[in-house]
């Protein structure tokens, strides 16, 4: 046919989706992490998945391709850059909430989906809040010229110099090579993050 219900049926749910999903990606995950790269990836996900999803749940599917559908989804991988593990777990997020939406049936009410989705909302919320932002360390590699300070009774002072330099709250530091003809040296710097408030 060219019409019917389930058209109306599917404007919701993907309303309904692009709502909450927007509001782990914009509100938390943007919120939290400032980084735009992987924004694009995760909408897109969600969008493909949902319609994927909401388009095989009318067709009678065998064991056999269900299993072979959710393989392709497993072997998926981007070969241009390294994900970093956080980002991976919101990429999961949004293909399981956009599943959820998508596949739940008459079995299913209304309010247990919006629960669903509010209490995973809810946690990542409280994780990246009340848990993540208290202690979160992250790292970066800099360039350092005073190689006096990388004996390790100045170690002290090397901290002290990078906090001063950097503006960053440093709590280690490691070599990673020294180049003593040039008189640098290359360090990680580990650091904790001031939770962001937009």
């Amino acid at each position: 046919p060219v019409f019917d219900q389930d058209l109306y049926k599917m404007i919701f749910r993907f309303a309904f989706n692009f709502f909450f999903i927007s509001v782990i990606i914009r509100a938390l995950y943007y919120k939290y992490t400032r980084r735009t790269e992987y924004v694009f990836t995760f909408y897109m996900v969600s969008i493909v998945i949902f319609f994927l999803c909401f388009t095989l749940q009318n067709f009678t599917l065998d064991l056999g391709i269900a299993l072979g559908l959710f393989a392709i989804f497993g072997i998926i991988r981007y070969r241009t850059l390294t994900i970093d593990i956080k980002e991976m777990t919101y990429l999961f997020v949004v293909i399981g909430m956009s599943v959820i939406n998508a596949l739940s049936n008459e079995n299913m009410s209304y309010a247990e989906l919006l629960t669903s989705n509010l209490a995973i909302v809810g946690g990542i919320y409280v994780i990246e809040k009340y848990v993540l932002s208290k202690g979160r360390v992250e790292q970066r590699v800099v360039t350092y010229n005073d190689l006096e300070k990388l004996k390790p009774e100045n170690y002290q002072s090397l901290v002290e110099d990078l906090k001063g330099k950097t503006g960053l709250d440093i709590t280690e530091v490691s070599v990673l090579k020294t180049d003593y003809a040039n008189g640098v040296t290359t360090l990680t710097i580990y650091y904790r993050v001031r939770a962001i408030n937009a």
